[in-house]
């Protein structure tokens, strides 16, 4: 159970069906929030997080979309909007990308990864905020290579720091709403997303010894915090960018 009481609230999470996405889907619901997981191609797990839902005692909806095209982002906040007359919370989580050198990287690469991981924020916010009330909340998830340049990250990276300059940018507008907006940036998770590193065990192997404690973030560590950027505590935090990395960042 948790200490913050969501109940009645309404949120959309993107890319809510598995890795951080259903974690914080999943710490939402428990909080009592009604929890609309938007997914793209793996219905089989966007049921086993609706399951997990309803097993809270909250309300679940399945809302198929592509958030790189927005046409299907106006849609997708339109069904929440429909079944529950409203959406309170969003959480911005879907993502894609391209890994190789940025030196190699195409227009179409580039393309692809900043609609799904950047620009869609901008879309969400747009058709969301239309229907959110005093309290609305933002989320955006990020990473450390927003900041850094990290091996065949290039893509990605410019994406995530695209993203984090869009939130703040939502924030200064959105605030006199009384939304905020900011933005979670995980470190080294072990979730599926990381089978697509050509260096997956290496980057573990590394991330593990620069961590003060040797072990990495869990996607449960980083929905505390969606948690609570979702909550009333949070209502003086805007257009920021929350680092959850256990420490890696601090050692060189």
């Amino acid at each position: 159970m948790s200490d913050v009481d969501l109940t009645g609230r309404r949120a959309l999470v993107t890319g809510g069906s598995r890795g951080i996405g259903r974690a914080v889907a999943e710490r939402l619901a428990a909080a009592g929030a009604h929890v609309a997981v938007n997914f793209l191609r793996r219905r089989d797990a966007a049921d086993e997080v609706a399951a997990a839902i309803r097993a809270s005692g909250s309300e679940a909806l399945l809302v198929r979309g592509n958030v790189a095209e927005p046409d299907q982002v106006e849609r997708v906040v339109g069904e929440v909007v429909e079944a529950w007359g409203g959406v309170d919370i969003v959480v911005s989580n879907a993502a894609t990308g391209v890994l190789r050198p940025a030196i190699e990287l195409s227009r179409k690469h580039l393309g692809v990864t900043m609609d799904t991981n950047a620009f869609a924020v901008v879309e969400l916010a747009r058709h969301a905020a239309a229907h959110m009330g005093e309290g609305g909340r933002i989320v955006a998830m990020t990473s450390i290579g927003g900041t850094r340049a990290i091996p065949d990250y290039g893509a990605v990276g410019a994406s995530k720091a695209a993203l984090e300059a869009l939130v703040r940018q939502l924030a200064a507008e959105l605030g006199g709403r009384g939304i905020t907006a900011n933005v979670i940036s995980a470190g080294v998770v072990e979730t599926e997303a990381l089978d697509h590193f050509p260096r997956r065990d290496a980057i573990l192997a590394e991330s593990r010894r620069r961590t003060p404690s040797g072990r990495l973030v869990t996607p449960d560590e980083v929905a505390d915090v969606a948690l609570f950027l979702c909550s009333p505590l949070a209502r003086a935090i805007t257009g920021q960018t929350i680092v959850v990395d256990n420490g890696y960042s601090t050692i060189a």
